[in-house]
């Protein structure tokens, strides 16, 4: 049956609890890897350091999606989602790592990258095993609905990789003039890049409960916009997070000059900032320390930091307002509400 409690839990109660229901169903399919992988995938979950070696200090992540998989399934009265969980989880986790050889990202959760620890070709070969694992994993899930829970996973991975194309072709277009990436674009780019695999947690414990197509419509939905939201504070912190919090380079987004929303919604406001940022963005040669603290002064001066926390309100609210389009049980829909909000609020 769905939790029941007897007052609000935290958005820290709730992922804590969620994890704590997962974690065992995560480690058993991870254990069924290559012993290689399956200490490349430890490494990436958090679990253990570069020689294998337990790691009780390593970073699991929040385990957001791990968390709206089963408050989905217990939103509609289904026990914990805990299949569909395992199955987002291992799907993010080989998103982060190919991201990470995508993009030259040598850090993650302040530790180095897979493919900085390990290696190019073995990060690669870590990130297709847990992908193959996701989906064997819900393939093999009891009950009348894994069909159905596949094809909606199934789709999922085509928006990611649409989303993750569009990102990388971004990086070929040119800052200003003809050709230029539109706020709007890159709205798309990160409802399907982020936004895909939330809407699909959340609708897919909803499957896996056998709610209604509606049901399961309107709670991907409300991921979907979630994850807009989401990737907009992460392109926050990445240019004014906490090296400390976050793992990542000070304004290490401006520095690998990444179209990241801050920076596009600054540069259509017009104005004096916005062209002084785009000749600096122009500039051949990588932005140092110093040039990128100027552009993190004109982002905010142009007013994208402002525009950026503004996108993020109004994916949020309109997330919470898809959640109460459908019938859901108090306790979980208290705590999707709980666990929305404080996304909005993060620091990593």
């Amino acid at each position: 049956m769905a939790a029941s409690h007897g007052h609000r839990a935290t958005a820290a109660g709730v992922l804590a609890r969620c994890r704590e229901l997962v974690r065992p169903a995560l480690a058993e399919a991870v254990g069924r890897l290559h012993p290689w992988a399956g200490e490349m995938a430890a490494y990436a979950l958090g679990w253990s350091d570069a020689t294998g070696t337990p790691d009780p200090g390593g970073s699991e992540g929040k385990g957001v999606r791990a968390a709206l998989a089963v408050l989905g399934a217990e939103a509609v009265g289904a026990d914990g989602g805990v299949a569909g969980a395992v199955a987002v989880e291992l799907v993010h986790t080989f998103s982060l790592i190919h991201d990470d050889i995508m993009d030259g990202d040598g850090l993650r959760r302040t530790r180095p990258a897979v493919w900085k620890a390990y290696g190019t070709g073995p990060a690669v070969l870590a990130g297709d095993a847990l992908l193959a694992l996701a989906v064997q994993s819900l393939a093999e899930a009891p009950g009348p609905w894994t069909a159905a829970a596949v094809r909606h996973l199934s789709g999922t991975l085509n928006a990611l990789v649409s989303g993750q194309a569009e990102d990388l072709r971004f990086e070929q277009r040119p800052w200003s003039g003809p050709g230029a990436v539109e706020p709007e674009q890159y709205r798309s780019m990160a409802e399907h890049k982020t936004g895909a695999l939330l809407g699909c947690a959340l609708g897919l414990g909803a499957v896996l409960g056998g709610a209604p197509a509606g049901t399961v419509s309107v709670l991907e939905r409300a991921g979907r916009h979630l994850g807009v939201a989401f990737q907009a504070v992460d392109d926050l912190l990445g240019i004014w997070g906490d090296t400390a919090v976050t793992g990542k380079p000070v304004h290490g987004d401006l520095r690998q000059r990444k179209k990241t929303y801050p920076v596009l919604a600054a540069l259509v406001g017009g104005g004096k900032a916005a062209q002084e940022l785009a000749v600096l963005l122009e500039s051949p040669g990588l932005l140092d320390g110093t040039a990128a603290a100027r552009a993190a002064a004109l982002v905010e001066e142009a007013g994208g930091r402002t525009a950026t926390r503004e996108e993020a309100r109004r994916h949020l609210d309109t997330a919470r307002r898809s959640l109460r389009e459908a019938s859901l049980t108090p306790a979980a829909a208290g705590d999707l509400d709980t666990l929305f909000t404080s996304l909005l609020d993060r620091s990593r």
